[in-house]
C-alpha cells in the first residue's frame, strides 16, 4: 500500500501508521490531538421563577406540602377502609365488571399515597432545591483527607440546599406522609396473619353442624356425585369433597377456604394390611379416608403408591404410610394426616358420621405439633 491515497474527488490524503509495525494506516485527517476539539460548554443557565421571586418559592412550598398532605389523607383512607369495608362487599367497576369494594379502595388509596409522595418530591426538587450546574474533571478514585472533608461539606451543603431548615412545613409534611405511608405495610402483615379466633382453623365443613347434625355424604371431586361403597374397588383412589360444599357454593361465603380445608382422599386396601386398630375401625372393610392437606405447609397429598401404600406430598416429599394410620415416614411433615371416620348409609353410600377430630393442615400457634 502506498503512503498516499487518492479520493474519488482526486484529492490526495496522507496516511499515517496507527500501529507499531506500520501495517495499519489511517488518513491523517482522522488523527487529531484532543486539544483540537473545542469545549462546547454548558447552555446558558435559566433561572427558575422560585429562584428570583420569594412569592413563587412560597407558592411551590405550599404545593409540595399539599401533595404530602393529600398523601397522608389517602393513607388514612386505606387504614379506615381496611377495617370499615366488609370483605363481601362488591360493586360494578366499568370496564372490569363486578369487583370487591375493599380491594379497589385499598389499591387506589395506597397507589395515590405513594404517587403523591413521588410527585411532591419531584416538584420540590425542580422548584426549590439547588439548581447549580457543576462540571468536574475525572480524577483518581483514591481520595485524600482534604477531599473527604470536602465531600462531607458538599453533602452538608446539599442538605442545606433542600431548604428543609428554612422551610419547616416541608420537613413536617414529608415526615408525616412517609411516616403514615409505612403503616399500611405493617397493617397488612399484622392484620392478615390469620383468623380472629383459633376455632376457625379447627372447623371444616365436614362438621355435622354444617348438615343439621346428620351424616355427610362423600362426593367425588369435581363431579360432586355421591360414592357407593361397592364402587370403591381394591387399590382405587377417589378425591373427595363433602356434600355440604354445595351449600357453601350456594351461599357464596368463604367457598375457597372451605374447599381447601375439606379435601379428602379415599383409598381401598386390604384390611389385613392396616396395622393400627383405630384406622381400621374408622374405615369400612379396608376403605379409609384421610385429609388430603399436608401437615407440613398445606400442599395437596394426592400421589398414591399402590405397591407400598404410601401417600406422597409433591411439594417437599413428605411421605405418609397408610398402613400405619398415615404416620410420617419421610420428609419435613411432623404430624400424620388426620383420618375422617366413614360408614355406609342405608342406601349404600359412603358417609361421614362425624367431622375430623383434630385440625387439618399445617400447625399453627396453638398447635405446635
Amino acid at each position: 500500500m502506498n503512503d498516499h491515497e487518492t479520493t474519488e474527488h482526486g484529492t490526495s490524503t496522507a496516511l499515517v501508521p496507527v500501529a507499531g509495525d506500520g501495517h495499519e494506516l489511517l488518513p491523517a485527517s482522522m488523527i487529531r490531538d484532543a486539544d483540537q476539539f473545542e469545549n462546547p460548554g454548558l447552555p446558558p443557565h435559566v433561572h427558575r421563577l422560585a429562584d428570583d421571586h420569594p412569592d413563587a418559592a412560597q407558592r411551590a412550598e405550599r404545593q409540595v406540602a399539599t401533595m404530602f398532605g393529600l398523601s397522608m389523607l389517602a393513607t388514612l383512607v386505606f387504614l379506615v377502609s381496611y377495617f370499615a369495608i366488609p370483605d363481601e362487599a362488591t360493586f360494578f367497576f366499568p370496564g372490569i365488571g363486578v369487583a370487591k369494594t375493599q380491594n379497589v379502595v385499598l389499591g387506589l388509596s395506597l397507589g395515590f399515597a405513594i404517587f403523591l409522595i413521588g410527585i411532591g418530591a419531584v416538584h420540590w426538587a425542580k422548584t426549590l432545591m439547588s439548581d447549580e450546574e457543576i462540571v468536574e474533571e475525572r480524577h483518581l478514585q483514591a481520595s485524600t483527607g482534604e477531599q473527604r472533608a470536602k465531600a462531607v461539606a458538599t453533602v452538608t451543603a446539599g442538605v442545606e440546599s433542600t431548604q428543609l431548615t428554612r422551610r419547616p412545613i416541608l420537613k413536617y409534611s414529608l415526615g408525616g406522609a412517609l411516616g403514615l405511608f409505612a403503616l399500611p405495610l405493617g397493617l397488612q402483615v399484622a392484620g392478615s396473619l390469620g383468623p380472629v379466633t383459633v376455632e376457625e382453623l379447627k372447623h371444616t365443613i365436614w362438621d355435622l353442624s354444617e348438615n343439621g347434625g346428620k351424616p355427610i355424604r362423600l362426593m367425588r371431586d369435581p363431579e360432586m356425585t355421591p360414592i357407593r361403597f361397592d364402587e370403591v374397588t381394591a387399590g382405587s383412589v377417589f378425591h373427595v369433597m363433602p356434600e355440604t360444599l354445595q351449600k357453601r357454593i350456594d351461599e357464596g361465603k368463604h367457598v375457597l377456604e372451605a374447599k381447601a380445608k375439606a379435601a379428602v382422599i379415599l383409598i381401598r386396601l386390604d384390611p389385613d394390611l392396616i396395622k393400627v386398630q383405630k384406622a381400621k375401625d374408622w374405615g369400612v372393610d379396608g376403605v379409609v379416608a384421610y385429609s388430603k392437606i399436608c401437615t407440613h405447609v398445606g400442599c395437596a397429598v394426592g400421589l398414591y403408591e399402590q405397591q407400598t401404600h404410601h401417600l406422597l406430598c409433591p411439594c417437599h416429599q413428605s411421605t405418609f404410610d397408610l398402613t400405619e394410620d398415615c404416620a410420617v415416614i419421610f420428609g419435613p411433615a411432623k404430624r400424620p394426616l388426620p383420618q375422617l371416620k366413614i360408614t355406609v348409609d342405608d342406601a349404600g353410600y359412603l358417609v361421614a358420621p362425624e367431622g375430623f377430630h383434630e385440625p387439618v393442615g399445617p400447625s399453627f400457634w396453638e398447635r405446635a405439633r
